[in-house]
């Protein structure tokens, strides 16, 4: 089996997608923003604005039955069951969450393009070809006026959350790892830090945590 597990996610881990198959490769495209100007008898000169958003784009294929050569693990989702659960994040306009372990890759992601087919010689399988980007959240600043008339940005402090999180966690029914991390760490996108702490208990699938079972919490 590879090292590296390519995740998809919605953000509150509800729903989850472990790619049976990797991908042979990712490619990551990253650029900045360029403005050339031309100026009257002294040419042209170019710009260079803020960097862009990442586009991440991979292929692969969702198999129809289990193959030890290829395959992550063997309970397989049907492949057109998981193409309607990747149609069903689009249909939602929402970002997703890449998460690709070994790769140091966990980015908040929107899916931009998603074609998908069966091929003559494989039966069953859908070979897919996944296209996403970079997803930022906005930030909106509280502007104030001065007793001069002039518009400042105003920053808040905020308060450090003071919580010191448990050293252990009995899994309840109805939990995930990410509702964990929201209620023992602040945070549900630290649910991969709990479950690198506890992955030797939960196995190689996060989804499967059951109640009564003891997690180690980080500090």
């Amino acid at each position: 089996m590879a090292s590296l597990e390519f995740w998809l996610s919605t953000l509150d881990m509800e729903e989850r997608l472990w790619l049976p198959v990797n991908p042979e490769q990712i490619s990551v495209k990253s650029s900045h923003g360029y403005e050339d100007v031309k100026v009257t008898q002294l040419g042209e000169y170019t710009v260079i604005g803020d960097p862009e958003l990442k586009v991440y784009s991979f292929s692969s294929f969702f198999p129809r039955d289990y193959h030890p050569g290829y395959c992550e693990y063997e309970d397989l989702q049907a492949p057109w069951k998981t193409v309607e659960l990747i149609e069903g994040w689009i249909a939602a306009r929402r970002p997703i969450r890449l998460s690709i372990t070994g790769a140091e890759i966990k980015k908040q992601v929107t899916i931009r393009s998603f074609q998908y087919s069966e091929r003559a010689g494989s039966p069953g399988d859908v070979y897919y070809d996944l296209e996403l980007k970079q997803y930022e959240e906005v930030q909106f600043r509280q502007i104030e006026n001065t007793d001069h008339g002039a518009a400042v940005v105003v920053d808040r402090d905020v308060r450090p959350d003071s919580r010191v999180p448990p050293k252990a966690y009995v899994v309840i029914p109805g939990d995930t790892l990410w509702k964990i991390s929201q209620r023992t760490l602040g945070k549900g996108d630290r649910w991969n830090e709990i479950y690198n702490l506890n992955r030797q208990t939960i196995g190689k699938n996060p989804n499967s945590i059951y109640p009564g079972q003891k997690l180690v919490i980080p500090s």
